[in-house]
C-alpha cells in the first residue's frame, strides 16, 4: 500500500518555553492526529537552535508529557553520531519535528551529514515532516531567511535553498516580523515563484496532492503571493478546507 506523503509547516508560535504561553496547540494536535496513533514516536531535530538543551526540554514537556508523544532527539552538533544511528532515528519516527533557529547553518550541516537525503526518503515512506520557522522553511524549494541576522541584526534577509519537497518559496513570521513583507515582495519578483507566507499560529498541511490551511488562533492567516505580468498579487488563503496543491503553486487567483 502506497504511503501518504505529509508535511505540516508552521509559520511560528510558542510551544511553552519559560515565560511564554503555548500558541500552536491546535496545529500540533493536528500533526499528532495525522500520525493515526495515540502515542506516536516524535523525533525532534534541534539543529537550527544549536541543539539547545533548553529547547529540547520544552519539546519533551510539551509533545511528550502534555501531548503523549514518545520523544527522541537527533543531536548533530559536537557529536560523532554514526550515519546508521541517524538513519535509525529518522526511519523509526512517526513524526519528525524540526525546531526554529538558523536555517542556513542547519541546512549546511544536514547536507554535510546526509540528513537532507534521509529526510526526503522519510517523506516518501509516509513519515510526517513538520516544524516551525526554520523547521517550516526547510521543506520548500526556497525560503526567505533571517539566518544572517543571528550575527548582525541589521543584515538583510537571504534566499536559501531547502529540500524542494514543495515547489515554492516560503516565508514564516509574516505578521510578527513586519520588514519581511516588503522584502518578500521584491524577492519573489526575482525568483519568479509563488510564495507561501504564513503568519504565526498558521500552518499549511500538505498531504499528497492536496493542502489545507490550519490555524491555532482565529485571526492567524496564510497568503499566496506572486507577481504575474508585472502585477503583484497577495491572496488570503481559505482555512480548514482541502484544495489541490497544483492550484496553490500556479500563478492564479483560484484556490480550487
Amino acid at each position: 500500500m502506497k504511503k501518504s506523503k505529509k508535511i505540516v509547516a508552521i509559520g511560528g508560535g510558542e510551544i511553552g518555553r519559560p515565560g511564554y504561553k503555548i500558541e500552536t496547540l491546535k496545529i500540533d494536535q493536528e500533526i499528532i492526529k495525522l500520525a493515526g496513533k495515540k502515542n506516536p514516536k516524535l523525533l525532534f531535530i534541534p539543529t537550527a537552535s544549536g541543539d539547545s538543551d533548553g529547547y529540547i526540554e520544552v519539546v519533551k514537556k510539551y509533545f511528550g508529557k502534555k501531548l503523549g508523544c514518545k520523544i527522541s532527539v537527533l543531536k548533530l552538533i559536537n557529536t560523532d553520531i554514526a550515519f546508521k544511528d541517524i538513519e535509525k532515528l529518522i526511519f523509526s519516527a512517526d513524526i519528525i519535528y524540526v525546531g526554529g533557529g538558523n536555517t542556513l547553518k542547519m541546512l549546511k550541516l544536514w547536507r554535510k551529514k546526509g540528513v537532507d537525503k534521509l529526510l526526503i526518503s522519510a517523506y516518501s515512506k509516509g513519515i510526517i515532516l513538520s516544524g516551525l520557522s526554520a523547521g517550516s522553511v526547510c521543506w520548500f524549494k526556497y525560503g526567505q531567511s533571517d539566518s544572517k541576522k543571528f550575527k548582525d541584526k541589521n543584515a538583510p534577509y537571504i534566499t536559501i535553498s531547502g529540500l524542494s519537497l514543495v515547489d515554492s518559496l516560503h516565508c514564516p513570521h509574516y505578521d510578527t516580523e513586519m520588514d519581511r513583507q516588503a522584502d518578500l515582495k521584491k524577492r519573489i519578483k526575482k525568483i519568479k515563484k509563488v510564495a507561501i507566507a504564513l503568519e504565526n499560529c498558521s500552518a499549511i498541511e500538505i498531504i499528497n496532492d492536496q493542502y489545507k490551511i490550519v490555524t491555532s488562533k482565529p485571526k492567524a492567516n496564510a497568503f499566496k503571493i506572486y507577481w504575474h505580468k508585472n502585477k503583484f498579487y497577495k491572496i488570503k488563503l481559505e482555512k480548514n478546507k482541502l484544495f489541490p496543491i497544483e492550484t496553490l503553486l500556479k500563478k492564479t487567483t483560484l484556490q480550487f
